[in-house]
């Protein structure tokens, strides 16, 4: 089968590799789609973890084989693969801090190599502990594999808005309208709320206005917090959803939202960066800061019938499709992103 290999910084190899071979309760997928998460560019391009390996967790396929103790799962069966599935037993899992237990970071799907996803090949392996604990979730006939492969990102915003106890007639400010700040604004407005976005890209400015945020604004607006508060009768935003790592959006949002309100930390940050905070702000104010990492075990069904039943335009989000051996372009294209550039797709298989 065909792989892209993580071979080093910014190194990504094209490579001839042998199938995964499977145990007796372990399930192959021939995969139709992936989506190049912005997780994964991180780990092609810093120093993160140790090659060789195979990225990619956002996948969409077909079971391709199964092993011999494998119970109500058929080859040829549509399905979307969950890379991570907890262990339902631990202190974090017993308190929904599923992206904490250790068996959910350490029992992943693979193409080859250390366990990383393995989305980046024809064929991944999904580990028995993940076939027989949820982690593949059947994709309805009316559904295609494009829209199937955003479950995984979905349950990550998800978990996020459910976080922050986002509800109805609450306004919420989404910083960045990239894909994933896109999506935040959907399943805010789904949720009951209205949002708020900013960007420095005009297209995107407009995008988010097309999928819903009820303003958008320039995010170097010098007038951008007295704007917000006027439209939030002087006290500011219920919330603030950081989806660009970007510590000026921070301060933004601190100025942006009311007195006791939220500020979810959604992207990751650079390792080296500081951020100087005065906490009589939190005092005072009483701000909750709040991370938000990965997906939740329990907001999986939730995520899957958001997606397969059209709750929120996913397909509006698409704007990119590239063969496996374009990664490094559409990697370039991620990093360096056209005005019309939102999520990207990737076909091992080609476009069949």
């Amino acid at each position: 089968m065909k792989a892209q290999v993580y071979r080093g910084v910014k190194q990504l190899s094209y490579e001839e590799l042998p199938i995964p071979t499977l145990e007796a309760d372990e399930v192959l997928v021939r995969v139709r789609v992936v989506g190049l998460c912005q997780s994964d560019i991180k780990k092609i391009l810093y120093p993160l973890h140790e090659p060789p390996r195979i990225f990619g967790h956002e996948t969409a396929g077909v079971i391709a084989a199964i092993g011999k103790d494998v119970k109500n799962w058929q080859v040829g069966t549509r399905v979307v693969v969950m890379h991570h599935i907890p262990c339902m037993r631990c202190g974090y899992c017993l308190n929904d801090n599923f992206s904490m237990c250790d068996v959910y970071k350490n029992i992943c799907t693979t193409a080859g190599f250390a366990p990383s996803g393995g989305g980046f090949a024809e064929y991944v392996k999904v580990p028995g502990h993940i076939v027989r604990n949820g982690g593949l979730i059947p994709i309805p006939e009316h559904v295609s594999f494009e829209i199937a492969s955003f479950v995984e990102p979905t349950n990550c915003c998800l978990k996020a808005v459910k976080k922050a106890q986002i509800a109805p007639g609450q306004t919420v400010l989404v910083a960045g309208a990239g894909p994933i700040g896109l999506m935040f604004i959907m399943l805010v407005k789904y949720f009951g709320a209205r949002a708020i976005a900013t960007d420095l890209l005009p297209s995107r400015i407009a995008k988010a206005l097309s999928v819903g945020a009820q303003a958008a604004f320039d995010a170097r607006d010098a007038d951008l917090v007295a704007k917000i508060h006027a439209m939030t009768e002087r006290m500011g935003v219920d919330t603030t959803l950081l989806a660009v790592p970007s510590e000026k959006a921070f301060f933004q949002a601190l100025d942006c939202t009311r007195k006791g309100g939220k500020v979810l930390f959604f992207a990751e940050f650079a390792e080296e960066v500081e951020i100087p905070l005065n906490p009589n702000i939190l005092y005072r104010r009483e701000i909750d800061l709040i991370g938000s990492y990965s997906s939740s075990f329990r907001l999986q069904s939730l995520a899957a019938d958001i997606v397969f039943n059209s709750r929120i335009d996913v397909a509006a989000l698409i704007s990119d499709r590239f063969p496996l051996q374009e990664l490094s372009a559409a990697v370039e294209r991620a990093i360096a992103p056209t005005q019309e550039t939102y999520k990207i797709l990737i076909y091992p298989q080609g476009d069949d």
